[in-house]
């Protein structure tokens, strides 16, 4: 371990973390930038005394728990996360799910000139992330209903409204619990996804009996069907993009088969709806 290293970049990161962001009253005579040790120390569930011993190198000896909870003291990025883990002289856990993601300006713009396909940018947990202004259209209902991040699994089987907008509903719902399942192999320590698969247990038995079926699932190409309420039944074919540095992260696009009804009724849909915006 280089403890230079160590000392400076957490420091560093501290000093970048707003107390105000973090919870923390604002004081006009705070005399350091950032948060004070001791802040810090709060977030991260440790001792003041044992922050400074991480924070002047000692991190050879931490847990992953602490380790994650500095991650989530400093507000770092999951690059951040992973070059703490490196510096601590060990591989970095696969992130989890729920690890702050944003698409970066390049994605937005990639997503903006999408105009004859919806595009949806989406993780493991079944979070919708961002999306272009068609794929806005198209999941609208759902974005509306959501109140906050829209995540597919709850409108599946919290949303009534569900039921019509997938017409083959029961294979949607299959795969979608497949894909829950799948994640948690790649991230079984996630408590949001875990906090996710029990909040969906306690509240909906169909989601509980496609639990049972340990069925997993890779989201690469395939066919959905909708029942949109303003243009009506849409077949659309799917392709999932991996975004590369970005475990879980997946853009997909929907297109229709071009001279198809459904190409017709994608266009009415897209100059018809007006944009949602990502939030």
């Amino acid at each position: 371990m280089d403890r230079k290293e160590i000392r400076e970049f957490l420091m560093t990161h501290r000093a970048r973390r707003s107390p105000e962001e973090a919870g923390f009253p604002h004081e006009a005579d705070r005399r350091v930038p950032g948060l004070r040790r001791g802040e810090a120390a709060q977030l991260a569930g440790v001792s003041v005394e044992y922050y400074g011993r991480l924070e002047r190198g000692e991190l050879v000896t931490a847990s992953e728990s602490v380790l994650e909870g500095l991650a989530r003291a400093l507000a770092l990025t999951a690059p951040e996360r992973d070059h703490l883990f490196h510096l601590a002289g060990r591989p970095a856990p696969p992130a989890p799910a729920e690890l702050r993601w944003g698409p970066s300006q390049g994605l937005r713009w990639t997503l903006d000139s999408m105009t004859e396909s919806a595009a949806l940018v989406g993780n493991g947990r079944t979070d919708l992330l961002a999306w272009n202004d068609l794929g806005g259209a198209l999941m609208g209902d759902m974005i509306a209903a959501a109140g906050g991040r829209p995540n597919f699994s709850r409108y599946l089987f919290q949303e009534p409204g569900a039921r019509d907008f997938y017409t083959d509903w029961d294979e949607v719902a299959r795969v979608n619990v497949a894909q829950l399942r799948t994640e948690l192999g790649r991230d079984p320590k996630s408590p949001g996804l875990r906090a996710l698969i029990d909040e969906l247990r306690a509240s909906s038995s169909a989601f509980r009996e496609l639990w049972q079926g340990q069925d997993v699932w890779r989201h690469d190409s395939g066919i959905k069907h909708y029942r949109h309420a303003t243009v009506g039944e849409l077949t659309l074919h799917f392709t999932g993009l991996d975004v590369v540095g970005h475990p879980s992260v997946q853009l997909t696009v929907l297109t229709a088969e071009p001279g198809t009804e459904s190409a017709a009724r994608l266009r009415q849909l897209r100059d018809g709806v007006s944009p949602v915006a990502t939030p």
